[in-house]
């Protein structure tokens, strides 16, 4: 009696046994520890949401030792980058005693789409993540804030830290300077708060055009760092807001943003990867400044808009991963212009590619956890992603039987030896470390398919699987190769029928009796091949999609190139394959869309999670079983 398809899913792949073990420390882990050590957010209070200093004053000590947060903008469909930073920021606060938020960057109205905000969300609880933290839903919009932003800028323009620049985009650009030369201040910038004050005004009541305006910071024109020679903060934009809808005209600056919405979360450690270090100073400008109080000409008191200690930005390496694209842009166009079958193409390295492709939670939080992160970039090879989706499949995918490349072989001797029409009964194992699984059954006959590589005519030096009886090269006469057909029995090959243009229709072997596996005679017949198969009595027809890398080389834009030349002609190949019953409907592994199973002999395959059905089997190849790529 074979095991029911469920309990298929009992063995435990091995990275989970390895989550509570010992984490390798980096530098984030030791700012965070030290920062523990220290107190140095220990003061801090939550108002139960997101807020200003007075909100967050009056509610209680914040239970979460840290606050992290994913922050992707909802502008496309996240990629293998973007899961390092998922599994890193929601990792490190489970690790910590703390919660992570997801928040979606939506201050770009033109670019945004609550389709991707789906896919965001669904991208996060598959890794294996999620937002809800004592009894809260931790998932904000950063468009929720856009009342505060406002608030905030003109707090900034009444205390001097910013102003209504009217020049034009080239006016701006040739006055900015570059590393070599200082900038030149704005005819704009001596206006007097009360002016800038109500042109801002203006703009956001939509009395001037797009483009006529920005709101700057006023720094230091002369800064060496150019992201502080009054970075433009506020600009006009007339676009429909998926979430705000047409009530605003005007829209933060990224860089502006970004570090309000970090304090109003109360997020302690704001990571992020290395080409916003340079930001980190307006990061820290900005935060300083709001969180101080100022006094007015007037003697009022303003300022302390959000609560102290504010959150510190760190930076890390962002992932580089050989024969990998991580642009969205660059992305997009694949799928615009049809190179790939949409975002969740297997060959994509967005998370719903990499999901149908057969990737695990599991494998992409054991490839986040083996990388690190570091303060230098550096590339990471490919086979590293690949090598840790075979160790979380190897102990937890069902085995079976499959022919990809199928050539009939037929035992000549079957009717004298097992009787005219008779099939006989093999088993196997589900799982070969699983007992407890159970096994599963299947025929063989007269005729069985196997792989066309499996046979050689003239076998080269080393192949141990069928070939017939032949002259070698020294002129040696040379028997027909005796193999066995895998949980069947032993079988010496006797040659092959030719089309007319002389490809193998047909291979023709003998079986040699009381061979059969786990028979007493077993082992009467020594061999060195065994080979996979299927036997045509009971084969199911099915799609098999092989896939390779979708660039050829290691680094698709490297010097230079178009990144389209690179693409790999042969990343997909689509065959007419066979596979053992047990995957069919109502077989002791019953493939479903998702299921992945090791296909013995060619590697580890998905059931695809889109096209498979029932009586139409799709799998896709995940992995192989070793890492043969420009082997």
């Amino acid at each position: 009696m074979t095991s029911p398809a469920p309990s298929i899913a009992a063995p435990t792949a091995p990275v989970a046994a390895d989550k509570e073990a010992h984490k390798p420390s980096n530098f984030l882990r030791q700012i965070i520890e030290k920062d523990l050590a220290e107190g140095t957010y220990a003061s801090r209070r939550w108002g139960g949401s997101p807020g200003d200093a007075a909100h967050h004053a009056a509610g209680q000590p914040d239970a979460a030792k840290v606050r992290m947060r994913f922050p992707p903008e909802p502008n496309g469909y996240l990629h293998v980058g973007h899961a390092k930073s998922i599994c890193l920021n929601f990792g490190l606060a489970r690790d910590y005693g703390g919660v992570c938020h997801l928040r979606f960057d939506d201050t770009n109205p033109e670019k945004e789409d609550t389709e991707y905000v789906d896919s965001i969300k669904d991208a996060v609880q598959w890794l294996g993540f999620d937002w809800h933290n004592h009894g809260e839903t931790n998932l904000y919009q950063a468009s929720d804030y856009f009342d505060f932003m406002y608030r905030a800028a003109e707090y900034l323009i009444e205390a001097g830290h910013a102003y209504v620049d009217e020049q034009s985009a080239d006016e701006m650009r040739q006055n900015r300077g570059d590393f070599g030369h200082p900038g030149t201040d704005s005819p704009f910038r001596s206006r007097t708060p009360a002016e800038n004050l109500a042109r801002f005004r203006e703009m956001r009541d939509g009395q001037l055009p797009d483009g006529a305006a920005v709101l700057r910071a006023k720094i230091d024109m002369a800064s060496p760092n150019i992201n502080l020679r009054d970075p433009a903060i506020y600009r006009i934009r007339r676009a429909h807001h998926h979430n705000t809808g047409d009530k605003w005209c005007i829209y933060p600056m990224y860089t502006y943003a970004h570090p309000i919405e970090d304090a109003l979360e109360q997020i302690t450690h704001s990571i992020c990867t290395l080409e916003f270090e340079d930001q980190r100073p307006f990061y820290d400008w900005l935060l300083d400044r709001l969180a101080e109080q100022t006094t007015l000409p007037d003697g009022q008191v303003v300022g302390g808009l959000i609560a102290t200690p504010h959150p510190r930005q760190y930076e890390f390496a962002r992932l580089n991963l050989t024969y990998v694209l991580t642009s969205k842009r660059k992305l997009a166009q694949l799928v615009n212009e049809n190179r790939v079958n949409g975002w969740d193409d297997p060959r994509m390295p967005t998370i719903v590619g990499l999901r149908r492709r057969g990737y695990t939670p599991e494998s992409l939080q054991l490839f986040a956890e083996r990388i690190g992160v570091t303060k230098s970039d550096s590339w990471i090879d490919y086979s590293t992603l690949e090598g840790c989706l075979r160790e979380t499949l190897d102990g937890s995918a069902p085995r079976a039987m499959a022919v990809l490349d199928p050539v009939k072989l037929v035992l000549t001797n079957w009717d004298d030896v097992m009787g005219a029409g008779t099939l006989d009964d093999c088993s196997a194992p589900i799982h070969p470390h699983h007992p407890e699984l159970g096994k599963r059954d299947f025929k063989i006959g007269k005729e069985v398919w196997i792989d066309r590589g499996d046979y050689e005519e003239i076998p080269p030096k080393g192949f141990f699987r069928l070939f017939p009886p032949h002259v070698n090269a020294s002129k040696q006469a040379m028997a027909g190769s005796k193999v066995r057909l895998k949980y069947g029995h032993v079988i010496e090959c006797t040659g092959a029928v030719k089309d007319a243009d002389g490809k193998v229709i047909e291979v023709h072997a003998t079986l040699i009796p009381d061979t059969k596996s786990g028979t007493p005679g077993a082992d009467s017949v020594k061999v060195k091949g065994v080979i996979t198969w299927v036997a045509v009595a009971d084969a199911v027809p099915a799609e098999v999609r092989l896939y390779e890398r979708l660039f050829r080389e290691a680094q698709p834009e490297g010097g230079g190139v178009d990144f389209l030349t690179n693409l790999n002609a042969d990343s997909l190949k689509v065959m007419t394959a066979y596979v053992e019953p047990s995957l069919a409907s109502g077989g002791a592994i019953e493939a479903k869309a998702d299921d992945k199973f090791q296909f013995e002999r060619h590697g580890y395959f998905v059931a695809d999670r889109v096209d498979h059905a029932a009586g139409k089997p799709v799998f896709n190849l995940a992995v192989g079983l070793k890492d043969s790529w420009g082997k």
